[in-house]
């Protein structure tokens, strides 16, 4: 069985991806109403309320959510479905973490070049908030806290989402689209999308798409679990900025104009740096028949 067809390996019934999908993203979707329903005035508030808290307990309060989310998809795809984490996660025998590794070795390897490289070219974007306290703890509920929330995002949405409308609807490229949009929707509440415009949404929803691509290309969650990680720990250790969904004591702070991390953060990511890792992954695993895999049939094999 291929990645998508790991769903037949237990319960499909409708009421019971339905029941899961609410349970476990209907926080995603209110977040996502509340922004549209918002006044802009009273985001601002609430953006501004936030950010009086410590940054440190800040992130603590944003991803503590996640552990029980990620721990109740786990619960109902084990005993709803009555089919296993592993399924869920890849369609080898058992979750390959070597893969997982190189793709997080590999994406902290070219960001912290990419951010060198950048912070030399021009040195009066960052200014060195260096705390060695604050670092240490920042560090270590990153390294605890972390791994739930892009758990859950990978598990949902590349894998639970990707898997069930794969086998309802019967092809690859639609759970494809559905899961990059969904994914980017669901960061529509996120401080960079106000500071930055809605521009900011096509690096979110590209992104969705680069991983949507690794899970059905590479079959399995390996590569798109160990990026995410690699990422989102580099974004809250290295460098954050005043806007930003994970403002913490970072080593550097960015005080560069919006029009700049514009730039930077959503071009180049989307034209340049996914497309070459695409590539990476692709001649390391000897991905093959790109059409089929991205956009062919769902078959179910106990037919």
């Amino acid at each position: 069985m291929d990645f998508i067809q790991q769903a037949y390996r237990g319960h499909t019934k409708l009421w019971m991806f339905l029941f899961t999908a609410a349970a476990i993203s209907g926080v995603f979707i209110f977040n996502f109403v509340s922004f549209l329903t918002t006044d802009p005035s009273d985001l601002e508030a609430v953006y501004d309320m936030m950010g009086e808290l410590p940054p440190l307990l800040n992130l603590t309060i944003n991803l503590i959510p996640f552990a029980f989310l990620l721990g109740a998809l786990f619960f109902l795809v084990k005993f709803l479905h009555e089919r296993s984490i592993t399924s869920l996660t890849t369609s080898r025998p058992k979750i390959d973490w070597s893969r997982f590794r190189f793709s997080f070795f590999l994406v902290t390897s070219i960001s912290l070049v990419g951010f060198v490289l950048s912070y030399f070219a021009d040195p009066t974007q960052y200014v060195l908030q260096f705390d060695w306290l604050k670092f240490s703890l920042l560090f270590l509920v990153s390294i605890l806290l972390f791994p739930f929330q892009i758990g859950l995002e990978e598990y949902l949405f590349r894998g639970y989402f990707m898997q069930h409308l794969g086998i309802i609807v019967k092809n690859r490229w639609f759970p494809l689209m559905f899961t990059s949009l969904f994914f980017g929707l669901a960061h529509s509440a996120n401080p960079e999308v106000a500071e930055l415009g809605t521009v900011t949404m096509t690096f979110y929803i590209g992104t969705g798409l680069f991983l949507g691509i690794c899970t059905l290309m590479d079959e399995g969650l390996e590569l798109a679990l160990g990026f995410h990680l690699g990422n989102n720990l580099l974004a809250a250790l290295m460098v954050t900025a005043d806007y930003s969904a994970l403002k913490t004591d970072a080593v550097f702070r960015l005080v560069g104009d919006s029009d700049t991390v514009t730039l930077f953060d959503i071009v180049l990511p989307i034209l340049i740096y996914y497309p070459i890792l695409l590539l990476v992954f692709s001649k390391k695993y000897g991905w093959t028949n790109w059409k089929n895999r991205l956009t062919g049939r769902v078959v179910n094999p106990n037919l």
